[in-house]
């Protein structure tokens, strides 16, 4: 079964701005397509490169077969063609890819390295332009709302802690994201909508939706995905 802790859990095989490239000798913008050689499987994955307004470089991760898109990229680099990035919220070397891009720029092909799974072969092929959505923004949220939240899900017998932050900016707008400390450990984005003390969350990466009210220091209701509907409950405060 499909469930809101195995995605997050392949996430760890996420728009947000990577680091800038080094010793820049190759342009990687574009829409890439290929797999991660698995024992006796080939997973699919996908990866969006584009540069931003201030010359950076944004890029995203999908999984297509787990409904997985646009987790957020890091630390991109390229020198001569040599290429490496990784996908966001992982510790040194976690999640990183590391590849060669071919001689005529269409295609790149390395190791994949993340804790759980070793080091494993992938290929990428350039196929068109990139698709990198905007990243998440949501109305203002009332104050009782902001600030960091803390959560466990109970999937097939095993918990998963959640953290759930959630901030105003300068602009009017509203950010969030959520993070699976015992999974992906990816800070995912997220869209907000209050209505009173009600609060819905999307998280469009992994297909997913929660909706609960707030009691108190209490965020309780109901996390939705994949035909799945599982209760669960954030407080506040950090652990």
């Amino acid at each position: 079964m499909r469930t809101f802790t195995r995605r997050l859990l392949v996430g760890a095989l996420c728009l947000a701005p990577a680091s800038s490239l080094r010793a820049q000798t190759a342009d990687l913008s574009g829409h890439w397509e290929g797999s991660i050689q698995a024992p006796g499987m080939e997973v699919a994955i996908e990866v969006d490169l584009a540069r931003n307004s201030k010359g950076e470089v944004a890029g995203t991760f999908g999984q297509l077969a787990e409904h997985l898109t646009g987790l957020p990229l890091a630390n991109v680099t390229v020198d001569g063609r040599a290429v490496s990035f990784q996908i966001k919220g992982g510790g040194p070397g976690e999640r990183a890819f590391k590849g060669t891009l071919s001689a005529d720029g269409k295609s790149m092909s390395g190791d994949f390295a993340s804790r759980q799974m070793g080091t494993l072969p992938f290929n990428l092929n350039r196929t068109g332009d990139a698709r990198i959505a905007a990243s998440p923004s949501s109305a203002a949220i009332g104050k009782e709302f902001e600030g960091t939240w803390n959560g466990t899900i109970e999937v097939e017998g095993k918990k998963e802690r959640l953290v759930l932050k959630m901030t105003n900016g300068p602009d009017g707008s509203a950010t969030g994201t959520i993070q699976d400390l015992d999974g992906s450990n990816i800070e995912i984005p997220v869209a907000m909508t209050q209505q009173g003390a009600r609060m819905t969350i999307e998280v469009a990466a992994v297909n997913a939706a929660f909706t609960a009210v707030l009691s108190g220091s209490e965020l309780a209701g109901t996390w939705a995905q994949g035909g799945l509907a599982l209760p669960l409950t954030f407080t506040r405060g950090a652990k």
